[in-house]
This record gives structure tokens, C-alpha cells and sequence, in this order.
């Protein structure tokens, strides 16, 4: 299949059979070949075809198809498009644009910042990056403007509709969103349903479950259910507790892995999260042959956006508390928690990560909370951590470094009858330093501990994921923390072993203090 084929394909599947238009050269090659079960209308002028579309659109209650020519051909039609805003029209505007080598030099009917020219009219906009985007690309203008009950426009440079379409990109063709305040008794008996039909069910949460305090409800879920339950990828809140003998842990941001670590599965519930908010670029399939996903979640954008599965936009927490209801008990007996395996040892100068986290579990109270920006040790925080109550966990969420340090300040502010601790790598504390000196002068009382191993760890991991290890300036010698701690005014100490890290650390600090510990260099894996 072209990305035509697929593109008309789309359309059909969301009821969309008729295009209104004006077309100009940069639209043919998308209309070339339409199907006989499509009809297209022709309008003598943008601003007509656009108030056709509109009438159309309000008559039948569904989405329509607007194309336009590019540039010239969306301003003819913006004040037709005033009506369409102000009436919520569901209209998904599509505009040719040049081909992709033509746009840079501006040539002749390129469509230069074509996701600008129709805003702020438009709910939403957008030009997919790469031909191969473009299926997906559509699928979200058509949910957008569903959501949204506002026009969306989307701008496809001409010769993208003549490549062949990726097999991904047919996954598109079996979505479904739909929306509801709170769910309703027969789509709760649907969801219900299909929870109760799968033979081996797996939840997946995402960090907005302990964001809306649903920590304890989702962890009653998995238990019911007797799931198998990870954590989304690219975490920013920590849903479930980690030491729970139902958690497998925060999945890989890579499709390919994702899909290994869900395969065998045949139903996928996403509650609170993006389907996937992926990292490293590792393509694949994005889920094995026999395993269905539905995604909950109250982020309209996010389920527009999501490139597979079904979804449903709506409080995860009503629907958590419906499932609670219609799901019978769980008779067997939970399990015990899972208990850290030895950490790994460092050498005679650096402690490894695994040992500066296993001595914070056990000498930290259970209810602190932890602010984490170090990202070249996650696996070895995810491998000694024992997190139990909701709110224990906050990382950067969009991964920009700088979160860290003024985070923890924010975080003991809003709580304070829990210990703060932030976790910084000496990579990223150089990009919120200056928290240091909020901290001091509120005597907030946060501990930093601080890992120095004197590189941006994850970014040398990467360089040898995409083969550029002699990349430069991923290592950052010569820094002392405790001296630049000081001198904004919080003590500070370097530990040198992990006999004095531990003293330390069993002290109860009376305002902020940062501990400095050297680490050998590890992978965020």
C-alpha cells in the first residue's frame, strides 16, 4: 500500500467519503486515484468550499474533508474559517505543500511555516516530519478535530503520497477514541468485558496515576486482576510499588523492546499514560501479532496522537474505581515484596551507584520522597529502591536537565511532613545550581546527595548506541560540589566510603545539606 491507499483508508474507516475542495497542482497527486466510494465537490472558491464543508459537517454530526492549495488557497478560505471556529465544526483541513526539497528554497507554492498560517484558528496543526508519518499524521487530525470540535489542518508535501507506506503505518487503521466526562454504565460493562475476557491481562501506568492520587487505587486494580504491571516508559512519577511482586518493572523506550516486553499478552491496559512516549530510536513492530492495547487516559492530545490501540478520553481514576466495583475479589494471597539483590561493589576510589541507593533505602524513612536527576543510573536506582507509598518519585519529565536541585526545594515546600532527598548527577546539577541558594535561605531541609563520576554518563551511553563514541565533551572533570554548595550557603561534606556515607546519611538533617560521593560510571539500563 502507498501512503495514498492507507490515507483513503483512514478516511473510510472514520466515515469520511466526502471531500470538499479546490484543488490546485500540489493536490493532485493525493487525489489521483480515489476511490469510486469517495465523492469529491467542488467549490469555485476557497471561502465556499470551506462554508459548503461547514453546512455539511453541522447537518451530518461527522467530521469532513477539506483540501485546499497550499498556501494561497488556505488564506482564500480563512474567513470562511471564523464561522467553522465559532460553530465547533469538525472540519480536517488538508493542504498540498511542494515537494520536501522544494520548501527550504521557497519555491514556487511552498507553504513556508505551513502549521502557522492557519493558527490560531485551528484547534490544531501540524506537517508530518516524514512521509511515513503521514498516516498517523491524518489519524490525528481526524481525532483532533473529533475531541476538539474544532477545524484541524494538516499540510502533506506532495510526494509523500506516492511512497510506500511502512508497515506501522497500517496500525493506525484499527484505532478508536472516543470521549467521555465519566464513563458510562455500557462502557463501563464494555471495558469491563474485555478486562474480564483476557486471558493474560497486563496494566501499564503512567506517572499521571500518582499525580491524581491514585497510587493505592491502581496497586487494588493490579491486585484484582492479578496483573502483571509495569510502569510507562520515559517515568516522571512512580505509579505502583516497585518492590510489588506484581511489578516487571518501567518498560524500554524503544518500540522494538516495548513489544518484546509485552508480547504474550493479549490484552494491554494503559491507564494514565501516552502510548509510548519512546526514547531511544529502536523500530519494530509495535506490538506482537495477538495483543490488543487500550489506553485510558484524560490527555485528549495524547490519545489523538497515539500511533496504535484503542481509547477511551476520561478520568482514569473513575474508570479504576468502576473496574473495582464490577471485578470479583481476589482470593489468593499476595505474595511478599521482592527483595534488592546485593549491590554491585565499586572500586577502591568510586562507590557504584547501586551501593549509594542501597544505603538511602535502608536509611531513609519509607515516606521520603525523591527527586531524581541522574540518568545514567537508573537501572541501578530501579534494581536497590524500595518505594512503597505514592508520591516517593519525581525525574524530569521532557528529560531537560535542571529539574533536579530546584525541584527538591519545591517538593519539600509543598510536603513538608515527608524528607525530601535529590538524587543529582554532577552532569545535571550544573543546570539548577543556583536552587542551592533558595534552599539555603528558607532552611528548607533537603538532603542532595550527589553522584560525581565526572561525565554526562547517558550521553556516552548514547554515543555508543549511535556509533559516535569520539564524540566530544561528554566527560566533565575537575568540579567539587561541596565547595560550590558552600558558598551558597548549604553545608556540604564529600564522603569517601561507604561507612561514611551511611553515617551520614542516618543524621536527620536541620536544613539543606549535600553530600558529594564519587561513582564509577554506569548505563542507564
Amino acid at each position: 500500500m502507498l501512503v495514498r491507499d492507507v490515507a483513503y483508508e483512514i478516511m473510510r474507516r472514520h466515515g469520511i467519503t466526502t471531500i470538499f475542495g479546490n484543488p490546485g497542482s500540489n493536490e493532485l497527486p493525493f487525489l489521483t486515484g480515489m476511490p469510486d466510494s469517495f465523492r469529491y465537490v467542488l467549490g469555485l472558491h476557497e471561502g465556499a468550499v470551506v462554508g459548503m464543508a461547514d453546512g455539511y459537517a453541522q447537518a451530518t454530526g461527522q467530521p469532513v474533508m477539506v483540501n485546499l492549495h497550499a498556501a494561497s488557497g488556505s488564506g482564500n478560505a480563512m474567513g470562511a474559517l471564523t464561522n467553522a471556529v465559532y460553530s465547533r465544526t469538525p472540519l480536517v483541513i488538508t493542504a498540498g505543500q511542494q515537494v520536501r526539497p522544494a520548501i527550504g528554497p521557497e519555491a514556487m507554492l511552498a507553504n513556508v511555516d505551513a502549521t502557522q498560517l492557519a493558527k490560531p484558528l485551528v484547534g490544531w496543526a501540524s506537517e508530518p516530519s516524514c512521509a511515513g508519518d503521514v498516516p498517523r499524521s491524518l489519524a490525528q487530525a481526524i481525532v483532533e478535530a473529533q475531541l476538539r470540535r474544532r477545524p484541524t489542518y494538516l499540510s502533506v508535501p506532495y510526494d509523500d503520497w506516492d511512497v510506500e507506506a511502512e508497515p506501522n503505518a497500517r496500525a493506525v487503521l484499527d484505532r478508536s477514541v472516543e470521549r467521555a466526562a465519566h464513563p458510562g454504565p455500557s462502557q463501563i460493562a464494555r471495558l469491563v468485558g474485555e478486562v474480564q475476557a483476557a486471558k493474560r491481562p497486563a496494566l501499564v501506568l503512567g506517572g499521571d496515576i500518582d499525580t491524581d492520587g491514585l497510587f493505592d487505587q491502581a496497586t487494588a486494580l493490579a491486585e484484582r486482576l492479578g496483573a502483571a504491571t509495569w510502569a510507562a516508559p520515559s517515568l516522571f512519577r512512580l505509579p505502583f510499588p516497585n518492590r510489588h511482586p506484581l511489578f516487571q518493572g518501567v518498560l524500554p523506550a524503544g518500540i522494538a523492546p516495548l513489544a518484546e516486553a509485552l508480547a504474550g499478552h493479549d490484552l494491554v491496559l494503559v491507564l494514565g499514560a501516552p502510548v509510548f512516549r519512546y526514547h531511544e530510536h529502536l523500530p519494530g513492530e509495535y506490538l506482537r501479532e495477538g495483543t490488543r492495547l487500550l489506553q485510558i487516559t484524560d490527555d485528549a492530545e495524547a490519545a489523538a496522537r497515539a500511533p496504535f490501540g484503542a481509547a477511551v478520553v476520561t478520568e482514569p481514576g473513575a474508570v479504576i474505581g468502576e473496574l473495582l466495583k464490577a471485578l470479583p475479589d481476589n482470593p489468593a494471597e499476595p505474595s511478599a515484596y521482592t527483595v534488592p539483590a546485593a549491590p554491585a561493589e565499586g572500586t577502591d576510589t568510586a562507590l557504584h551507584p547501586e551501593q549509594v541507593f542501597a544505603a538511602l533505602r535502608d536509611t531513609q524513612p519509607a515516606e521520603t520522597s525523591y527527586v531524581v536527576e541522574s540518568t545514567s543510573t537508573n537501572g541501578s536506582w530501579w534494581r536497590q529502591v524500595d518505594l512503597r507509598r505514592g508520591g516517593s518519585y519525581f525525574f524530569p519529565a521532557s528529560g531537560g536537565l535542571g529539574f533536579g536541585i530546584p525541584a527538591a526545594v519545591g517538593v519539600a515546600l509543598g510536603r513538608p511532613d515527608r524528607p525530601v532527598v535529590g538524587v543529582i548527577g554532577d552532569g545535571s546539577a550544573n543546570y539548577g545550581i543556583t536552587g542551592l541558594w533558595t534552599a539555603a535561605q528558607l532552611g528548607v531541609p533537603v538532603t542532595y546527595v550527589l553522584l560525581r563520576n565526572g561525565s554526562y554518563g547517558a550521553l556516552e551511553w548514547f554515543a555508543d548506541l549511535l556509533d559516535a563514541s569520539d564524540a566530544p565533551g561528554t566527560t566533565i572533570p575537575g568540579l567539587d560540589f561541596t565547595r560550590i554548595a558552600e558558598g551558597y550557603g548549604v553545608s556540604a561534606i564529600h564522603a569517601r566510603s561507604l561507612d561514611q556515607l551511611r553515617a551520614v546519611l542516618a543524621e536527620s538533617p536541620t536544613g539543606p545539606r549535600l553530600i558529594q560521593v564519587d561513582t564509577v560510571t554506569t548505563t542507564p539500563a
